[in-house]
């Protein structure tokens, strides 16, 4: 389908990574579950097989769980940079979308967003000019562009219930066509947990520790 995903993931280093759920899981276990969460996240885009993948990670790429991923799944490593959230986000996009005609973006916090709901977004910029995966959270999981859209992203007041409404609103001032496909859960806080796959929270394999 010619389409670039970029994987928008942080280091799963303990008391950076998921550091809301450290309460729940403590900031190794948090961190354990960041990571389980990224390979799951890659192993997606790469089985969607809609085009290259990327890894742009925070706040470097040296991390064993991203250099392994890069050796073992064959995707790149780029750098998410300076700005905020919708600064850095815009700059991927726009970088994939100067040599691919479609790019989708998504983060590593929800597990139900697998290689089916990629290719369904994908096929979704055919005929918009953007699709979104809302989270139950009153966020969103993933976003794809067929063209890049600074106007969804500039100034935007992030980690709030009201991203995915106000990017509506974003989205119907500048008169984009968009698709939304089934919303998903993100794994943020102690009671996310019950979302996850069965089995997740089983310690992690002798040398999977972060």
């Amino acid at each position: 389908m010619n389409t670039a995903t970029i994987v928008f993931a942080k280091a799963p280093v303990a008391g950076l990574a998921k550091t809301r759920l450290a309460p729940a899981l403590g900031a190794a276990g948090a961190a354990a579950l960041a990571q389980r969460l990224l390979a799951h996240a890659t192993a997606q885009a790469v089985g969607a097989a809609l085009g290259p993948v990327e890894i742009c990670t925070t706040p470097d790429g040296t991390h064993p769980a991203f250099q392994d991923l890069a050796a073992q799944q064959g995707v790149a490593l780029t750098l998410q940079g300076d700005g905020d959230l919708g600064e850095r986000m815009h700059r991927a996009l726009s970088r994939a979308l100067r040599h691919h005609p479609k790019a989708l973006l998504m983060g590593t916090d929800a597990p139900a967003l697998d290689a089916r709901t990629l290719h369904h977004a994908a096929l979704a910029l055919e005929q918009h000019d953007a699709v979104f995966v809302p989270a139950l959270d009153g966020g969103y999981a993933l976003v794809g562009l067929a063209r890049a859209q600074p106007a969804l992203f500039t100034g935007m007041v992030w980690s709030t219930a009201q991203v995915m409404a106000d990017t509506r609103t974003r989205a119907r001032r500048a008169g984009l066509r968009w698709a939304e496909l089934p919303p998903v859960a993100d794994i943020d806080e102690p009671a996310d947990l019950v979302h996850l796959p069965a089995g997740w929270l089983a310690p992690p394999p002798e040398g999977g520790q972060p």
